[in-house]
C-alpha cells in the first residue's frame, strides 16, 4: 500500500466522513464525477480514487468534463492528464446554443452544463454525479438566497433529481477551498484557476466571496457561524444516523 500524505489524510478523513454520515457512496456503486478542471473537482476526483484504496466498499468511477469549447488547451491539457493517471474519463462536447442577442451568463452554462452531465450519466448508465462543490459554496450560496431571493436555504450533500434516477452527491462540503488549494497545489494537479473566461470578480457569488473573505479577518469562525445558523433552522438537513433513522 502507498505511502499516505499527510495533507491527503486528513482530506480523505474529513470527506470520509461526510460520505459516511450522508450515506453517499455505498458498495459496487457507479459513480461519475464532473470534472471541470478546476482545484475543486480534481482534488475529488483524486481522492475518492485514493480512498478506494482504503475502505472495504468497492466502487466504480468515471471522471466527466463538459467541453463547451471555448478552452481548447486546457481540454488538451486535462485530457492528458487523466490519460496519464490511468482513469476512466469521457470528454463530452457539447456547443452553447444562444439565441439571438443573448449574452452568455453564468446560469445559462451552468444550466447547460447540468443537463448535459444528466445525458451522458443516462448514456453511461450512472445514477450518482459527484460534484466538487465545497464548504465555501455553501456558505456563499447562503448569503446569495438570503440578500437576492430572500430564503435561507443552501446546496445540500445530496439531492435527487427526476424522481430519484439521478443522485447528486457532494463529498467535500466540509472541506474549505483553502485546503483543496493547498492539497492541488501538493499534488501538482494541474488546474485552471478559473476555467470559465465569462466569470467576472463583479458576479454576484464573488461578492460575496470578497465579503465573507472580509469578515473572517475580523472573526475566523465566520463561516462556521453561518453553517450553524443555518442548521438550527433545520434547513440543511442532519445525517440519517443522528435522525435515528437506518
Amino acid at each position: 500500500m502507498r505511502t499516505i500524505d499527510k495533507s491527503e489524510y486528513f482530506l480523505l478523513k474529513k470527506m470520509g466522513k461526510t460520505i459516511s454520515d450522508y450515506r453517499l457512496i455505498e458498495q459496487n456503486d457507479r459513480i461519475m464525477v464532473a470534472v471541470s478542471g478546476g482545484k475543486d473537482s480534481l482534488s475529488l476526483l483524486r481522492l475518492l480514487r485514493a480512498r478506494s484504496n482504503y475502505v472495504p466498499i468497492k466502487y466504480e468511477i468515471l471522471a466527466v468534463h463538459i467541453d463547451f469549447g471555448y478552452n481548447p488547451a486546457q481540454v488538451e491539457k486535462l485530457n492528458k492528464y487523466l490519460q496519464g493517471q490511468g482513469y476512466q474519463y469521457h470528454i463530452e462536447k457539447r456547443s452553447l446554443d444562444l439565441r439571438p442577442g443573448e449574452k452568455m451568463n453564468c446560469f445559462w452554462c451552468s444550466w447547460n452544463r447540468r443537463k448535459a452531465l444528466f445525458e451522458v450519466a443516462d448514456k453511461f448508465n450512472f445514477r450518482k454525479i459527484a460534484l466538487g462543490h465545497n464548504k465555501d459554496d455553501l456558505v456563499e450560496t447562503i448569503l446569495l438566497n438570503l440578500f437576492y431571493h430572500g430564503e435561507i436555504s443552501t446546496i445540500l450533500p445530496s439531492l435527487e433529481f427526476f424522481n430519484g434516477r439521478f443522485l447528486l452527491i457532494r463529498p467535500l462540503v466540509n472541506v474549505e477551498g483553502c485546503e483543496l488549494k493547498r492539497y492541488a497545489d501538493i499534488m501538482r494537479l494541474p488546474y485552471q484557476e478559473h476555467s470559465c473566461p465569462f466569470q467576472a470578480d463583479t458576479t454576484k457569488r464573488m461578492r460575496m466571496r470578497r465579503l465573507i473573505s472580509s469578515l473572517a479577518r475580523e472573526n475566523p469562525h465566520i463561516k462556521r457561524n453561518i453553517l450553524k445558523s443555518i442548521q438550527r433552522q433545520k434547513i440543511l438537513y442532519k445525517p440519517r444516523r443522528m435522525l435515528g433513522l437506518k
